[in-house]
């Protein structure tokens, strides 16, 4: 990871998506921070989530609408619901490990992603 330089509007992206967990697209996040940052673009935004998605300090989700992002790195999986498209974490509380389910294979894991799909508990009640 190399060194970023210091940028209002990066910062600014980055403190956004780290205080959410909503799991924002580009445009989300720019119309969040339009209202603090009148002059921000919408390609400053996505400029700097790609950088930050980089410099693996946030996570891009591609879904089949949209990318989303999550200012929250720590190992968590996600869901994505088929009825309203939301994006929410799950964590695996049973202790699996899932970087040691393949450790026979002989490679080295340096990362792994894992998407659940189905009806999340809001559509499910309608």
């Amino acid at each position: 990871m190399s060194a970023l330089r210091n940028s209002k509007q990066r910062d600014a992206v980055l403190r956004n998506l780290s205080e959410r967990y909503d799991h924002p697209t580009a445009e989300d996040v720019y119309l969040s921070l339009k209202k603090e940052m009148p002059s921000i673009s919408l390609a400053t935004v996505y400029r700097n989530l790609k950088l930050l998605e980089s410099e693996g300090l946030i996570l891009k989700i591609t879904t089949d609408d949209s990318d989303r992002f999550d200012g929250h790195t720590h190992e968590h999986y996600h869901f994505t619901c088929r009825d309203c498209k939301r994006v929410l974490d799950l964590e695996l509380r049973d202790g699996t490990d899932v970087n040691n389910l393949t450790k026979d294979f002989g490679g080295t894991i340096t990362s792994h992603s894992l998407m659940f799909f189905g009806i999340c508990p809001d559509c499910k009640v309608l």
